[in-house]
């Protein structure tokens, strides 16, 4: 709107009056535009653009909803059943919504029920293989994470902020059925699970586990561990499983610090272990380069660094041909 605002201002600013005949006047006057056409009518119409509501792609023209099924399928690849894919994007507020429009229109009984099947029963399905299937490749993956770890990632890899959000990239919000426009994100998290279940009965769970880690997987590039996994005593905790390795507990040092008499002080701590230093944090204060340096060291024994290796994406079935090949020969 303020774009399309600046246009219609600099559309109607008037243009510079030149005095005195000759062809200069002529030529500064004929390099304006014909008195038929409107300068400010683009810029208008972009205005009016914006303001206007969103609408369903549905009731814009040229949409056929079974093509639209049959496009959303090839386009991820994958082999859905069509009927088991229309009823993954029918949600229950949407039958609940219509039954009560036919209700308002003096339909009673069964002529106002609608024969169809929502997508709870699919949402709930794909939302236990997702869990599950995420665990385990967690504990393949870094089998030195601890089990509330792992679950602190695969709950913010299903929960509901990140699954509408891809949800949403994949454009599941023109084909889902809902009664509220723009879809709310529990209906487009709902959709997304229904859409793994239907592709875990129309596909097996060798399909969908790959398509589960090729969506999700992904969305952990950039975060930390700690930003998802909450830990009030990293200190306590590293001391814990330096216990549990037969390892004494960790000794705090300062190894440098700046600016100690200004407002912003830095403090480095390094975390010292039968005289080797195991890690080293920055902080604020002591307490926080103290908590930092425990959370480095924890990384460092949970296998999950910032440099770790990247996931492997490779097809399952080629891992095993190669480990089948190269323990033969």
């Amino acid at each position: 709107p303020a774009m399309a605002a600046r246009l219609l201002l600099r559309a109607l600013r008037p243009l510079p009056a030149v005095s005195g005949p000759g062809p200069a006047a002529g030529a500064a006057l004929s390099s304006g535009p014909p008195p038929e056409k409107k300068r400010w009518l683009r810029a208008y119409l972009e205005m009016q653009r914006l303001q206007e509501p969103p609408q369903r792609r549905s009731e814009q023209p040229n949409w056929d909803y079974h093509a639209e099924i049959q496009a959303f399928s090839h386009r991820l690849q994958e082999d859905f059943s069509l009927e088991l894919l229309k009823t993954a994007f029918v949600n229950p507020c949407y039958i609940a919504g219509e039954e009560e429009r036919r209700r308002a229109l003096g339909l009673s009984g069964a002529a106002a029920a609608l024969s169809l099947r929502h997508n709870s029963a699919l949402a709930e399905q794909g939302l236990r293989f997702a869990r599950a299937h995420l665990g385990r490749a967690f504990e393949r993956r870094y089998p030195r994470l601890p089990e509330p770890a792992v679950r602190a990632l695969v709950r913010f890899l299903t929960g509901r902020e990140l699954l509408s959000c891809v949800a949403r990239n994949l454009a599941l919000h023109d084909l889902a059925l809902c009664r509220d426009f723009p879809a709310p994100p529990e209906v487009l998290h709902r959709t997304f699970l229904a859409v793994v279940g239907a592709l875990l009965e129309s596909s097996g769970p060798e399909r969908t586990g790959i398509f589960v880690r090729d969506f999700l997987i992904p969305q952990l590039i950039g975060k930390d561990l700690f930003e998802i996994w909450e830990v009030v005593n990293p200190m306590g905790l590293l001391v814990e499983e330096l216990a549990k390795r037969n390892i004494s507990a960790p000794e705090p040092r300062i190894t440098r610090q700046l600016g100690v008499s200004t407002v912003l002080p830095v403090y480095f701590v390094g975390l010292y272990c039968d005289k080797k230093i195991l890690a080293e944090g920055p902080g604020e204060t002591l307490l926080a380069a103290e908590e930092e340096a425990a959370r480095v060291a924890l990384r460092k024994l949970y296998g999950y660094t910032e440099n770790r290796r990247p996931w492997d994406y490779s097809n399952p079935k080629q891992e095993v041909a190669a480990e089948k090949a190269i323990s033969s020969n």
